[in-house]
């Protein structure tokens, strides 16, 4: 397809800052694409590009090679039917006119009976349909043997009450053997977006360049690009002046100016070729490779952009060519894998379980139908926390082993660095939510002695994160019961979510640990930042509520801590009388007090366990 756009295709001068004839060697990358277009193997092609390199292009010209080469029906779809004319008269009109290959095919929009109109453009051998995501009657009813979707991730969820309309359109396609599809968008949200599930799918490949110095193939992005720049302020405004700009190679490290990466080879590199044989070929490409858009104009779009969420969220989007991922001023999974520590090593080269800081330790259990997932967390002064252990124990919650292998995490004595002296788990508090209810109950009455504790979450604006517990019958005994908590889990995420923004070690300062052995994975931090503050509207009115974020399916993480941090709650130690026991550090003896003054004390709740 690449020889012939070079041959026939001429860009309009509506749409095109270099009209006349299309040069595929002024925009590399797209030959691969449409390449792929024409190779019999391939049957899908996804493209996500940003703004500004070509990708409407692409489209045209798979457009015209079909009317010229390889006729056959075609549904092009767009995010709405306002899209699809606007896109039609600006776009595809033009290109009509404009390349007489095809122009000599498509019958005159003003000839009578001619067959061309806003939304359709019938030619010898086809006929191309032109249409929203919103319209399921064009998506419904139209046999098509090419579909082509501009701007997936805008598309409609459901094209009026029929359903996802990618699937609409795909249904007519089941006659053709020979049938192809693209789609093409740029990036939006992480986890919710069409695209991003579409290239995952392909072969997932990228534009990548020649480092001049090791001659290693690396992507340019915005994370690799360094530069300089001076902020000035003219009536108040900020403005911005980007000096030296340059990109530095992931595999040596060197920094290369933009004027020498530009000349540099580069290609196609795919993280997934076993997807070619089940034709499906997949393209991600960002503006750094753009001809008509400079690293300085991307640098300065990003500093003017940078203090307004909505606004940077369309700079990643369309200039950086990077999914959008809203957490707030939340840091992401990244971010805490990299600021995981060291908690060194003992003597005999084992991890060290308990890092000097620690004086309590608890523990949070999440229920689930095939497992308990547990962390255990370590507490010092003045709110700040060490990650000791996150892990898993698979089986059903209705099996005593599992509860058994429970009873290792809790009894274990987590030793400091070559030290005899170590910490029990204070108060372990267990979900008794979902469907093991009872088994949960019957297993936390069993390890009362060991604080081991039912808990039920309560979301909702106004409840406590820790209200006195009460006693809730067994399997519907009133006379065999169980001591529940319930823990206004809104507000211990919001304590959580908190102390995570927390950069320096000291108050409120959540540690974590690197290294295998204690769980601190991706996993971890993907559950553990899976949940933003929201505005949502309920019956009663807006309220703000706890939601989970686009892509990020699993909670336990964040459930676990938040049970763990409410047992440290529970408990209320002072936290320098535990120091002093620690240290073996005789405290102050307390004052006497008179038999009145104990009986108008108020009773502690884990009072009441001693004669349960």
């Amino acid at each position: 397809m690449a020889e012939w756009a070079d041959k026939y295709r001429r860009l309009s001068p509506e749409s095109s800052a270099e009209a006349g004839p299309w040069r595929t060697m002024r925009t590399p990358y797209l030959k691969e694409p449409m390449e792929a277009f024409t190779d019999p193997k391939v049957r899908n092609i996804v493209m996500v590009a940003a703004s500004q390199v070509g990708k409407s292009e692409l489209e045209l010209n798979i457009i015209a090679y079909i009317i010229d080469q390889d006729p056959g029906s075609v549904l092009f779809v767009q995010p709405t039917l306002d899209d699809a004319r606007k896109f039609s008269r600006l776009r595809i009109a033009p290109m009509i006119r404009d390349t007489k290959r095809i122009k000599a095919k498509v019958s005159d929009v003003r000839t009578r009976d001619s067959g061309n109109t806003i939304l359709q453009k019938t030619f010898p051998g086809g006929m191309l349909t032109i249409t929203g995501s919103n319209s399921a009657s064009a998506l419904a009813s139209t046999p098509a043997r090419y579909i082509i979707g501009d701007e997936r991730d805008r598309w409609a969820a459901s094209a009026g009450t029929e359903g996802d309309p990618w699937a609409l359109a795909e249904a007519r396609q089941a006659t053709f053997y020979n049938a192809k599809s693209v789609e093409v968008s740029t990036p939006t949200i992480k986890g919710n977006s069409n695209i991003e599930r579409s290239y995952f799918k392909g072969t997932q490949e990228r534009w990548l360049h020649k480092c001049p110095e090791c001659g290693e193939y690396g992507e340019i992005i915005f994370d690799r690009i360094h530069f300089d720049f001076q902020t000035t302020r003219v009536r108040g405004k900020k403005q911005y002046t980007v000096g030296a700009i340059e990109w530095a190679c992931p595999n040596c490290g060197c920094l290369i100016p933009e004027e020498v990466m530009r000349k540099q080879p580069a290609k196609w590199v795919a993280e997934n070729p076993e997807a070619y044989a089940k034709g499906v070929r997949s393209f991600w490409l960002n503006a750094f490779s753009s001809p008509w858009t400079s690293w300085e104009k991307i640098i300065l779009k990003f500093l003017e952009t940078k203090d307004d969420p909505e606004e940077l969220k369309v700079t990643f989007n369309t200039l950086f060519g990077e999914l959008w991922e809203d957490r707030g001023d939340l840091a992401d999974e990244d971010s805490m894998l990299a600021r995981r520590e060291d908690y060194g090593k003992n003597a005999d080269g084992s991890p060290v379980e308990v890092p000097e800081g620690v004086l309590m330790l608890t523990c949070g259990v999440d229920t689930q139908d095939n497992r308990l997932e547990y962390e255990v967390i370590g507490h010092g002064h003045y709110g700040e926390t060490w990650g000791i252990k996150k892990g898993y124990i698979m089986g059903k919650p209705d099996n005593p082993e599992v509860w058994e292998r429970l009873d290792d995490v809790t009894d274990h004595v987590y030793r400091f660095k070559d030290s005899t002296r170590g910490l029990r788990i204070s108060i372990t508090c267990v979900d008794s939510g979902g469907h093991y209810t009872q088994e949960v109950y019957a297993a936390c009455r069993a390890r009362k002695n060991k604080r081991v504790f039912a808990i039920k979450g309560k979301g909702g604006d106004g409840i406590p994160y820790i209200s006195p517990p009460s006693k809730v019958p067994i399997r519907e005994n009133k006379r065999i019961t169980c001591w529940l908590y319930t823990l206004g889990v809104d507000a211990g995420k919001a304590a959580i979510m908190s102390a995570l923004k927390v950069q320096e070690p000291g108050p409120k300062y959540c540690h974590f640990p690197l290294g295998d052995y204690y769980g601190y994975d991706l996993n971890y931090f993907n559950g553990l930042l899976s949940e933003k503050l929201e505005l949502t509207k309920t019956k009663r009115g807006n309220r703000w509520a706890w939601v989970k974020l686009p892509g990020h399916n699993r909670n336990e993480a964040l459930d676990c801590r938040d049970y763990g941090m409410a047992g440290f709650k529970i408990l209320d130690p002072d936290t320098f009388a535990v120091e002093r026991r620690l240290k073996e550090t005789p405290a102050k003896a307390p004052r006497k007090t008179s038999q009145r003054e104990r009986q108008q004390q108020p009773r502690s709740p884990l009072s009441a366990f001693d004669d349960w």
